[in-house]
């Protein structure tokens, strides 16, 4: 692994780089300003490439097998979850992305990072920076309480492990899945919320790129990807509609399709 931001990219790197050289072609001037957009993760977490994947057809009884090539395989596979334990028996299942929704996280010093992960790369040890997106302890602890609470990021578990043993203070997440629990499909590694092993009129994912669950748009709640903005309140401003939506038996009366009732 010749590049260390891979750990936490969503796309391959000849798909940025192409994506980027598309980007050049299609402007005439370059702002002397560098956009926040532009920052060295940025571009590594945007999942969504020039040709959009089209939804496969969803067998709810099923986990399903998405094949490069965008065919389904409709294979019986083990679930990614295990069963769902007592306490957490009624209640619907979140699954929460980490990078951009949770943290942000970049290979460059940060001087207010909360917390500094060493990775092992190749023998070489790197530092990855992370910042807490603002009132994300607020937003982990109450998901904890109303859910079974669910991390599911595309980033390696050598990353996201030790990011996750910081953040989760509250053992909120009463599961882990990482990068090889994905469906690498089309350039994305993409979510298969089938492949859980929950009902999916209880299941709701909370993720900033719509590429990774591209396979289920009518149960997620899409959230802006976050840079670094401390005045930023998303997380706060959502916790009331969890509220709400953990008193619903199916959360398709809650959720519209691409967003949130209001």
């Amino acid at each position: 692994m010749d590049n260390p931001s891979s750990l936490i990219t969503q796309v391959s790197r000849d798909e940025e780089a192409n994506k980027a050289a598309r980007e050049k072609g299609s402007t005439s001037s370059v702002s002397t300003k560098k956009p926040r957009s532009r920052g060295l993760f940025s571009s590594l977490l945007c999942c969504i490439c020039k040709d959009q994947p089209q939804p496969p057809p969803v067998n709810n009884n099923a986990p399903l097998l998405v094949e490069e090539n965008g065919t389904v395989s409709k294979v019986q596979v083990k679930p990614l979850l295990p069963p769902i334990k007592s306490k957490d028996s009624g209640k619907m299942c979140v699954v929460l992305d980490l990078d951009e929704t949770l943290v942000h996280s970049s290979f460059k010093p940060v001087n207010n990072a909360d917390f500094i992960i060493p990775v092992e790369i190749d023998g070489t040890v790197h530092q990855v920076y992370v910042l807490k997106r603002p009132h994300v302890d607020e937003f982990l602890k109450r998901m904890g309480e109303l859910f079974e609470c669910v991390l599911f990021t595309a980033s390696l578990a050598k990353y996201a492990d030790p990011v996750s043993d910081l953040l989760d203070k509250w053992g909120a997440f009463r599961s882990r899945l990482f990068r090889e629990s994905c469906v690498f499909h089309r350039g994305n590694y993409v979510k298969d919320l089938s492949r859980l092993g929950r009902d999916l009129d209880k299941v709701v994912i909370v993720d900033n790129s719509p590429a990774s669950y591209v396979f289920h748009p009518d149960n997620a709640v899409p959230v802006a990807s976050w840079f670094e903005d401390m005045s930023d309140t998303e997380l706060l401003d959502l916790i009331p509609f969890f509220e709400r939506l953990s008193k619903v038996d199916n959360v398709y009366t809650v959720l519209k399709q691409g967003g949130t009732a209001s």
